[in-house]
């Protein structure tokens, strides 16, 4: 049902990396801006279990079942957290109005300073009868009532004088020093809360982690299944037959990857190995399609054995246990390895490996050295794959005298 995958895809598209999210959680690192994602998450979740009803699909059915919807941590995060936040806590504006009764009244101490300042300033003018009078700030002295030198007198006698400067004479009352204490406290205090209140609502997020991390991990594989649906539907892929017998037998299989980036038409290419032919050796120019052909072998055998349709017209797989490549040629300067020595490693883990039921992908073995030890090597471990493991193998050369494999073992094709 190609709407409902679609459909299913746009309401998942609105859920971030819930796993991602908890981990940081987990560790008390989540930043503000990680549980509004995590909040505008778990709102959609709703939407993707209406999606999922009525779906025919024992496994969509089985993991629908492990999504829950969590109304009490959507609740905590709509009440807790500010609908834009800051992007760090120490930023403050963090928590959301109306949470904390306390911090409220820190915020409203620590904006609403003017307000209070001017009327302030305007009663006392009243109360002195000091028309010139004015409030004033500066960092070293904190708030002060400004009086000029030839009024100065006239202050009342409850102002204590707190400096003197060449025009004027600075004041301080009871009352301005208490609304000093409380402003140039506000924000520190306010920062405070909000980090008490943010690291609380981290610990009642731990307390609910399990859960939160078995709908996140149901989320996860849902999107997976959708995005693979989609791709089968979008690119015409097919349904693969499984078996028990050992067998890959592919038609018109094509490299996804390849196929989508290439400028060019992708040519399809066939592929069968079964229990009397399990070694293919591939020969070709440079840039001839070898290693895609291999690569898109392994893809397709990966994808069939996940569940998932796979790029090709028909496909019969039987069970692979593991896949063993040796492609590409790469030194390790870091270990003290050369681009030899790396070969020679990764092609004994293979010969010690693998096993009948194994796919092995060996790409221009030998090239590493000189033409005629690189033909002794890759003939040999050609010669002991065939007749020793019997492993399903692709092997890719430009020794032209490696075809002859074929006529020592029927098990080796061109």
């Amino acid at each position: 049902d190609a709407r409902r995958v679609e459909a299913l895809r746009e309401r998942l598209g609105a859920i971030g990396d819930i796993e991602r999210i908890l981990a940081r959680v987990a560790l008390r690192s989540a930043r503000p801006r990680d549980l509004t994602q995590l909040r505008a998450s778990l709102v959609a979740v709703p939407a993707v279990h209406a999606t999922l009803a009525g779906v025919d699909s024992p496994l969509i059915t089985a993991v629908g079942e492990r999504i829950e919807t969590h109304e009490e941590t959507v609740t905590l995060l709509e009440r807790a957290i500010a609908e834009e936040p800051a992007a760090f806590l120490r930023d403050g504006n963090v928590i959301a109005s109306g949470y904390d009764a306390e911090l409220d009244e820190l915020r409203r101490i620590a904006t609403h300073t003017d307000q209070f300042l001017l009327e302030l300033e305007q009663r006392e003018r009243e109360r002195s009868g000091i028309g010139t009078l004015k409030l004033g700030y500066n960092r070293v002295q904190g708030y002060f009532i400004e009086i000029p030198r030839k009024d100065a007198e006239r202050a009342p006698k409850e102002y204590v004088r707190r400096q003197t400067v060449k025009s004027a004479e600075r004041f301080i009352t009871p009352e301005l020093k208490s609304f000093e204490d409380r402003v140039l406290g506000a924000r520190e205090r306010a920062l405070a809360r909000e980090k008490d209140l943010y690291d609380e609502i981290l610990t009642r997020l731990i307390e609910r982690l399990a859960a939160l991390q078995r709908t996140a991990t149901a989320l996860a594989e849902l999107d997976a299944l959708g995005a693979l649906a989609e791709r089968a539907g979008a690119l015409q892929w097919c349904e693969p037959r499984l078996t028990d017998e050992p067998v890959i037998q592919i038609s018109a299989g094509r490299h996804p990857v390849v196929e989508r980036f290439t400028a060019e038409a992708f040519v399809p290419n066939d592929l069968g190995l079964d229990a009397t032919r399990r070694m293919l050796i591939i020969t070709g120019p440079n840039m001839g399609g070898k290693s895609t052909y291999m690569r898109q072998t392994a893809i397709i055998v990966i994808l069939a054995h996940i569940g998932s349709c796979v790029p090709a017209e028909h496909a019969l797989i039987g069970p692979i246990d593991r896949i063993f490549t040796r492609i590409g040629a790469a030194d390790d300067l870091a270990g003290g390895r050369s681009t030899f020595m790396v070969e020679m490693t990764e092609a004994a883990n293979i010969l010690n490996n693998a096993g009948q039921r194994s796919l092995i992908l060996m790409d221009e073995i030998g090239r590493g050295t000189s033409t005629y030890d690189g033909l002794s090597l890759a003939w040999a471990m050609a010669r002991y794959i065939g007749t020793q493991l019997k492993s399903f193998t692709l092997f890719a050369t430009h020794y032209f005298e490696l075809t002859r494999l074929a006529e020592e073992s029927r098990a080796a094709r061109m």
